[in-house]
C-alpha cells in the first residue's frame, strides 16, 4: 500500500470546514488543485473529479462514507479491485477550530507499477489544505 496525506489546523468550526468540504460547485472557487468535480457529495453517490495534475482526465469514485462532520471516504479504482484508491477527510474539534487530515492510500496488485507513471501529489494534498484552511478562515 502506497499513501499520500496532509493536514493543516483551521481557525474554524468543524460545520463550516464540512460545509466546503461537501460544496463541489464551490470547488473551483478556491485554490485546492481540483478543476471540476461533477455530482453531489453526498451519502453514497458517484462524483467525477478532474484534478490541475491530470488536465482533460476525470476521476470517477463513491461517497462511501458520509460522518457529518468528522469523516467522508471516496472510494475509486479499477473493476475487481485490482487497483483502488481510498481517499478520507478526517474533522477532530480542537479548541479554537478543527484539526484537519486527508489520506488516499492506493493499493493492488498492479500499485508497484502504476505507482511508478503516478505524478507526486504531495504537493497537491498540501495545496488542498492550505486552499481548504483560507477558504474556512476567510468566513
Amino acid at each position: 500500500m502506497k499513501h499520500y496525506e496532509a493536514g493543516a489546523e483551521i481557525s474554524a468550526d468543524p460545520e463550516r470546514v464540512w460545509e466546503i468540504l461537501t460544496d463541489g460547485d464551490g470547488y473551483q472557487d478556491w485554490d485546492n488543485g481540483v478543476s471540476g468535480l461533477e455530482g453531489t457529495i453526498a451519502p453514497g453517490e458517484r462524483i467525477k473529479v478532474q484534478a490541475e495534475i491530470s488536465p482533460g482526465r476525470a476521476f470517477p469514485v463513491r461517497v462511501t462514507t458520509f460522518e457529518r462532520p468528522t469523516r467522508m471516504v471516496w472510494s475509486g479504482g479499477m473493476p475487481l479491485g485490482l487497483f483502488r484508491g481510498v481517499r478520507s477527510f478526517q474533522l477532530e474539534s480542537r479548541e479554537g477550530g478543527t484539526q484537519f487530515q486527508m489520506r488516499e492510500e492506493f493499493s493492488g496488485p498492479p500499485l508497484p507499477l502504476v505507482w511508478r507513471s503516478m505524478p507526486d501529489l504531495g504537493p497537491e494534498f498540501e495545496r488542498f489544505a492550505v486552499g481548504l484552511k483560507a477558504r474556512a478562515e476567510a468566513g
